[in-house]
């Protein structure tokens, strides 16, 4: 019978690796995800979970075991946070490169500078053009499932992509909440074992990641595009079955909150959404028609669902929870995309965006409602007066 807990971010992350079952772990410390590398290390430790469990040097280090692990057709995992994520680029492209489908589990947090060790997307967010799948969870029940998702999905043979599971630093990964966690049954139904096509063996050798030629490499960047062309479909499948199994309800690519006849709208990804959701009640209440679009993935990025349930809108404020310094619109990553989704409808909603709750900062209530005022005000006057807003910041 599945259990119900009340487990942090990081708690639920590890139960369902030990879930999974995993068999290679390799760790090095940094705040906040460190927790879930601590609880891997007692299942282990206690013989609750049959994984080699190794302590690197490094992040550099981390990426480079697991790397090796996932091609010798172990199923592996590692994380990190904030400036730890960044210090293990170099890894990223070979990995995806290679189809090694290995997990990170991210709880964000800021980068130097400030440092402040506060919750902030930017650290993944970097990544986003690395070929990995990368997406956020909105509470831990979200992350102990987006765990066992992500192998599902990253392991299927049509797609064989590592995954980054992300979860907002602090705010989910160090509070507790309610997660109904598995039957090892039901996971065995739904994550088969993980089978490498072409896995490094003495009796059968193979080449992994070698040099090749320039007139190689534009191929094989096509056939990985491709490969993100193919991903939205087996999300989908992977999600019905999981909605199936464990008796879940999630939309495979966009959570949508009361949007069927709003005129404003609020995009935004992370554990403020929550908070977003509740100020939209409260706008509602106050007779202003708002919503909430939350994307559960970023790459793949879910281009015709936020048409589709964005199209109708007058205006939509996207949150931004990381930074794009001299970007197009001078200010997150989300708006640039959102606005590219939205391009090609007829009639598009107006668009701007809201720069908060950068480096741990909570977004609170009232700054929901300046941001719907905002909107409104867009709505009157059928124009943007500005693309970006530091939340804080304005009069």
């Amino acid at each position: 019978m599945a259990q119900e807990k009340m487990l942090t971010g990081c708690s639920a992350a590890a139960q369902a690796l030990k879930l999974a079952e995993v068999e290679v772990i390799c760790s090095y410390p940094i705040r906040p995800y460190t927790a879930i590398m601590m609880e891997l290390s007692k299942m282990v430790a206690n013989g609750e979970l049959d994984a080699e469990f190794v302590h690197g040097e490094g992040e550099h280090a981390q990426l480079s075991v697991v790397l090796g692990a996932s091609a010798c057709g172990a199923r592996a995992v590692t994380g990190s946070a904030g400036v730890g994520v960044t210090y293990a680029f170099e890894l990223y492209s070979p990995v995806a490169g290679g189809r090694y489908p290995l997990q990170m589990t991210i709880a964000d947090r800021t980068l130097d500078p400030p440092g402040d060790f506060g919750s902030e997307h930017t650290d993944a967010m970097s990544t986003r053009d690395q070929g990995w799948i990368l997406g956020w969870a909105s509470t831990p029940q979200e992350v102990f499932d987006n765990t066992l998702m992500g192998y599902r999905i990253g392991e299927d043979p049509r797609i064989m992509l590592p995954q980054m599971t992300c979860q907002d630093g602090y705010f989910i990964s160090h509070i507790p909440d309610k997660v109904k966690l598995a039957d090892l049954k039901q996971v065995k139904e739904f994550l088969p074992p993980y089978s490498a096509p072409h896995p490094i063996s003495t009796t059968c050798p193979v080449s992994h990641g070698p040099q090749i030629r320039p007139d190689q490499g534009a191929p094989m960047d096509a056939q990985r595009a491709a490969t993100f062309l193919d991903l939205p479909k087996v999300i989908k499948e992977a999600t019905e079955d999981y909605n199936r199994i464990f008796g879940r309800n999630y939309d495979p690519f966009l959570e949508k909150y009361k949007l069927e006849d709003a005129e404003i709208a609020f995009f935004i990804q992370g554990a403020h959404s929550n908070t977003c959701r509740t100020a939209v009640d409260t706008l509602r209440k106050q007779g202003l028609k708002a919503g909430m679009a939350r994307p559960r993935w970023v790459r793949p990025w879910p281009t015709r669902e936020i048409a589709e349930a964005l199209g109708h809108v007058k205006a939509v404020g996207s949150i931004e929870t990381s930074t794009s310094y001299g970007g197009a619109m001078r200010g997150g990553n989300l708006i640039h995309e959102l606005r590219a989704s939205l391009y090609d409808l007829d009639e598009r909603p107006l668009t701007t965006s809201f720069m908060a709750g950068l480096g741990g900062e909570t977004i609170w209530p009232e700054d929901f409602e300046f941001m719907a005022k905002v909107l409104s005000q867009m709505v009157r006057e059928k124009r943007a007066q500005k693309y970006v807003y530091w939340i804080g910041f304005e009069e």
